[in-house]
């Protein structure tokens, strides 16, 4: 499994990476460590509120969550900071496995992409804001970014409680393009889950690294850069128990069945835009999608001035579809 950046994030040119100096745009918001459960296991997460919140105010929430291997102090910060400016509740958190939340039983969900589980701990999210008294109950949606964009969707789609759903960025595939990205290298993945299962334990892989190219994201600016993503919460490791449940994962099929109003905002120079260019297909008249100019994938993540451009396309979004 040679150089896998080229195998996990697509050819370099989809990425067209260009660095940015600040990991999280200036904020001002009021920022509450919480804790929740997911399956019986503890999430922990953070809570962002306006600086302008007062006791007794109830607001509407925004379930914020991040690109695969991440921790919530990286995008997921960037954009619940700046949604609580904008007089949101925003929750972002660590799924488990990854970060502060529980690392332990079941064994498989260490530092593992595993679509499912994370759907299901943002459903958890959904329970846990809704039963907070100063939540809107009845206004609460998720915003995805990258990987996390299909569980975004896929848990709006599920829950009761979640009304709204936008996606930046969004890491959106099918059996299509998971063949088209990672090629003659699948059925060596999947071996490797495999491999995983018959023996009880994964071999646990660095996600980034500029200089061992057996990484799973080689030369991977964001993740490498310690002004970008490369923080000292950032666990920066992945389980071969990811590519089963990741490379068999359909993040387009919710489109033709979710209710729940979607927004996409994606660009053309960041990666797999025919991702979210087929889910706006299938999902008719209940899915916008908005493609930026020239915007890169980890711009995406940590720009200022796209994460302000995005948030506004989201903020207008969110204030007409929240029931």
């Amino acid at each position: 499994m040679q150089n896998l950046t080229n195998n996990i994030l697509g050819v370099s040119a989809l990425l067209s990476i260009a660095v940015v100096s600040a990991i999280n745009p200036v904020s001002a918001a009021i920022k509450k460590e919480v804790s929740f459960e997911s399956q019986g296991q503890v999430l922990v997460g953070d809570l962002y509120f306006p600086d302008s919140y007062k006791s007794g105010d109830r607001l509407p929430a925004v379930i914020v969550s991040g690109s695969w291997t991440s921790v919530k102090e990286q995008m997921p910060a960037g954009y619940a900071q700046k949604l609580a400016d904008k007089g949101y509740a925003a929750l972002a958190f660590d799924f488990r496995g990854w970060g502060e939340s529980a690392q332990g039983s079941p064994v498989p969900l260490k530092y593992a992409e595993n679509p499912q589980a994370k759907t299901q701990d943002i459903l958890a999210a959904a329970e846990f804001l809704s039963a907070q008294a100063n939540i809107r109950s009845e206004h609460i949606a998720t915003l995805g970014i990258c990987a996390s964009a299909g569980y975004a969707i896929d848990a709006a789609h599920q829950s009761a409680i979640i009304s709204s759903v936008a996606v930046v960025a969004p890491w959106l595939h099918d059996k299509a393009i998971v063949n088209e990205v990672y090629g003659e290298n699948i059925p060596a993945l999947l071996q490797a889950t495999v491999n995983a299962e018959e023996s009880g334990e994964a071999l646990i892989l660095e996600a980034a690294s500029d200089t061992n190219e057996q990484s799973v994201m080689y030369k991977a600016s964001y993740y490498t850069s310690p002004t970008r993503g490369a923080i000292v919460e950032y666990d920066n490791k992945f389980s071969t128990f990811s590519w089963k449940p990741w490379l068999s994962y359909d993040a387009i099929q919710t489109a033709s069945l979710i209710k729940d109003p979607v927004l996409l905002v994606h660009s053309p120079a960041a990666a797999i835009p025919m991702g979210a260019e087929r889910f706006a297909a299938q999902g008719g008249n209940n899915v916008e999608l908005i493609m930026l100019d020239d915007i890169t994938q980890f711009d995406f993540y940590d720009s200022p001035e796209v994460i302000t451009e995005a948030l506004s396309l989201v903020d207008a979004h969110f204030k007409i579809s929240m029931r």
